[in-house]
């Protein structure tokens, strides 16, 4: 029934459908449930290191013989900035006094360096795909994980982008467009061009010979249908595959994510320092005026982080980040090989009165 056959036979899965990394979100148990429904299940692995990537990718094999994906980060992490991080604290101290937090302090690195001790994890485990945001790690890496057999993926939210991503070994380039929930794909932090799917999707396929995966916005069988249309081989969804039971979010931000039509996204910077899509609540909309004070990716990140944990704590979303994109008024609570089952089916649908 697809209409094209490219990465569906790169991959090994019998369904084009990529569920989305999404760091922090996803489980080895959403990842299984997708694999064995037929798609692609990824596990978010921006936060392992390397004992706990063998950990949990070992989860993911005990319940799946399928293929899957094993996602990371490859931003560079920025040099301490002690007066950036004292003027942050005091604009985040209102916060903090209200949650009762002691003051904010020079934030812990909470992404590892993408380095060589998750390199050697990776071929010592040789997971069928491998795939990156923020760019792609050194050359060496890209050849010592294609020579152990791993498809590697990475994001694009520019044609031109999409064509260094070839470049540097990429086997398919995910067009990630404005719609996408989570953080965008950028190779440099403050450099999107703010490219809606519809428009980036073809630019991407006309650009790179790579099979391209559209991302952003897709929810439903229709989504999919209209990303073929467009020139994608394949979809990759993250913002619905959150309100499944095997996701790993707080009972918060899943109740959030129903209400979402009525919450809306917007894109802020002030959760983490780098462009990302999430729910409005009282902290984006308060933070605001403030975007452009946000610390480099991700020491933001180490400083609103506990405002998170206490905001969670006092059963409240008013300061959590919640990542959703702007299709999030389609999510449905179902499990997740359910859902890929009903994105299939839905997809036939359309495709069949075309």
């Amino acid at each position: 029934m697809w209409p094209r056959k490219d990465l569906i036979e790169l991959l090994g899965i019998a369904h084009p459908i990529i569920q989305a990394p999404m760091a922090g979100s996803t489980t080895p148990a959403i990842v299984a449930a997708v694999s064995n429904a037929g798609g692609l299940g990824s596990l978010g692995c921006a936060r392992d290191t390397g004992q706990s990537l063998r950990e949990r990718a070992g989860e993911i094999r005990r319940a799946t013989n399928k293929p899957y994906n094993l996602n990371f980060f490859v931003h560079k992490n920025p040099p301490p900035d002690p007066d950036g991080v004292a003027r942050m604290a005091r604009r985040l101290k209102p916060y903090y006094d209200e949650l009762g937090l002691s003051e904010a302090s020079e934030p812990k690195q909470i992404y590892p360096d993408f380095d060589d001790s998750i390199v050697d994890a990776l071929l010592e485990l040789r997971p069928p795909i491998v795939s990156f945001h923020y760019g792609m790690p050194d050359a060496d890496a890209v050849a010592a994980l294609k020579k152990a057999g791993s498809v590697i993926i990475s994001s694009a939210t520019t044609a031109e982008e999409a064509r260094w991503l070839e470049d540097a070994g990429a086997d398919a380039i995910i067009a990630q467009g404005y719609e996408a929930g989570g953080h965008r794909g950028t190779r440099e932090p403050n450099t999107d061009t703010g490219l809606g799917g519809i428009a980036l999707i073809p630019q991407v396929a006309d650009a790179v010979k790579v099979p391209v995966i559209a991302a952003g916005g897709i929810a439903d069988g229709r989504g999919i249908a209209a990303a073929f249309a467009l020139g994608a081989s394949g979809v990759q969804i993250g913002t619905a595959f959150l309100s499944t039971p095997e996701s790993g979010i707080n009972p918060l931000y899943r109740n959030a994510l129903l209400r979402g039509a009525d919450m809306g996204t917007a894109l802020t910077r002030t959760i983490s320092g780098r462009m990302a899509r999430g729910l409005r609540n009282r902290f984006i909309e308060e933070m605001r005026a403030y975007e452009d004070e946000s610390l480099a990716f991700p020491l933001q990140y180490g400083l609103t982080g506990p405002l998170q944990v206490a905001s969670a704590k006092k059963g409240s979303d008013e300061m959590l980040a919640m990542w959703a994109g702007q299709a999030v008024a389609f999510n449905r609570a179902m499990p997740a090989g359910e859902l890929l089952e009903t994105l299939v089916e839905e997809t036939r649908a359309v495709l069949a009165g075309l």
